[in-house]
Order: C-alpha cells, then structure tokens, then sequence
C-alpha cells in the first residue's frame, strides 16, 4: 500500500518555518514532533529565505506579499499578451481600410 500524498497550505508552512527561525528549534525537532519530511520543510526554508530576499523562490509562495506579487505578475503578463493582440489587430485592419 502506498502512502497518500499530504498536501500543506501556506499558512501551515509559515507557521513551521517561523518555529525554526523564531523559537530556535532545529529542522530535526520540528520535523520529528509534526511528522514532517526533512527535504519538505528544507524546501519552506529556502522558499521563505528567497522571499524574504525579494526573489520568487522555488514552488507556491509563502507569505501574502509574494502571493500577492505573483498574482500581480501573472495579471500583468495576460494585459502585455492582450495588449500585443490588440496592436496586432489594429494593424491588420488597418491595412484592410486602405
């Protein structure tokens, strides 16, 4: 039998990562006493030591300014793709008027 995938929201990894910085437990402790992966909680590290550095990290942001940012990012890119058809569209109807 194989072993369900757990998934984590990201509120529950800013709390993990907040005991580690902020109580001083060791990845070991706090892995052992929420039955948690090393590798994952590793991961939540580097992921909020990225943020924290204003980068965007590897996988689902931690903290509501980088959820933030990336919706910002991914709304941003759909106007610029929106954009470009519209002046795409312009000119070919532009040509067809002529």
């Amino acid at each position: 039998m194989s072993q369900k995938r757990r998934t984590f929201d990201a509120s529950f990894k800013l709390k993990v990562v907040q005991m580690i910085k902020d109580q001083g437990l060791t990845v070991g402790q706090v892995c052992r006493d929420m039955k948690l992966g090393d590798t994952a909680v590793r991961r939540w590290l580097a992921q909020f030591d990225a943020e924290q550095l204003g980068q965007a990290g590897i996988g689902k942001p931690l903290t509501a300014e980088q959820q933030r940012i990336r919706q910002l990012e991914s709304e941003n890119r759909q106007l610029l793709s929106d954009n470009d058809l519209l002046k795409k569209a312009s000119v070919f109807f532009a040509r067809e008027l002529k």
